[in-house]
């Protein structure tokens, strides 16, 4: 295992601006947020021109790249064609992993089976393996939800975010209950390939580092079980009442010694 950061730690600033500030934090290896919602780097920039975008990313070589989070902003085949340019910039900057989003809460599952399984395909074609994302409001928000994702689409990996099934324990039942009885995100620890993080509470997505309920050194002896040797991602926006760059090394520095 070894410590990342995503450039979604700065939301605000240029790419290359966020990357060199991650530097100076002492990280050595950077998840790069690619969605045209926030961020600074968007796909439509981007992916109309693969060989620019292909030196735009490499000049990151400072630091290894663990990862794209992808979110396009397209549907139909435009949606498809820009994942496979995406895929293709992946294998040419030498990037296995991409995460993506899954369809929001209420969109019939078997159109999101046949949507994942479409992207997988594409993926594995290029040598990428291709995982989804843990997010509030969407299907994945549930951790068994995903699970029958994982087990209905081969090859198919989890970008685990903790925050998420905490926060959605809270309105969800089904997940609380899950919770509730030790189960939590257990049995998706065979599909990980990226892990979030920040510290949060059952009321706030993101709190101060140590102030909230997420427990480091259990998913940590969790991953190691599993055989994890991929990151554990800073992925931490920043709070107008405390000081980001000593939260972030706050983090880094305890997930360290944590490995």
């Amino acid at each position: 295992m070894f410590v990342a950061a995503s450039t979604l730690c700065w939301p605000d600033m240029e790419l290359q601006a966020a990357i060199e500030l991650l530097q100076d934090l002492d990280f050595t290896a950077v998840e790069i947020a690619i969605q045209e919602s926030v961020g600074p780097a968007k796909p439509g920039d981007l992916l109309h021109d693969e060989t620019r975008a292909v030196q735009v990313l490499r000049a990151s070589h400072r630091m290894d790249i663990s990862g794209y989070r992808l979110e396009l902003a397209t549907t139909g085949e435009e949606h498809y064609e820009q994942f496979h340019a995406m895929c293709r910039i992946a294998k040419a900057t030498k990037v296995v992993n991409i995460s993506v989003p899954s369809a929001e809460k209420g969109t019939p599952f078997n159109e999101e089976v046949e949507h994942l399984k479409r992207l997988v395909a594409i993926a594995e074609g290029e040598g990428v393996r291709l995982s989804v994302r843990c997010m509030l409001g969407c299907l994945s928000e549930d951790p068994d939800t995903l699970l029958v994702l994982c087990n209905n689409i081969d090859g198919l990996g989890v970008a685990l975010d903790p925050s998420v099934a905490l926060v959605a324990s809270a309105g969800n039942p089904a997940v609380a209950k899950a919770m509730a009885a030790g189960k939590g995100f257990d049995q998706l620890l065979k599909f990980v390939t990226n892990v979030q993080l920040r510290d949060t509470s059952k009321d706030e997505f993101q709190v101060s580092v140590g102030q909230g309920e997420i427990d480091y050194g259990k998913i940590v002896t969790q991953l190691e079980r599993e055989k994890y040797n991929r990151a554990l991602t800073v992925d931490m926006s920043p709070m107008p009442e405390h000081d980001h760059r000593v939260e972030l090394r706050k983090l880094r520095r305890l997930l360290e010694s944590l490995i």
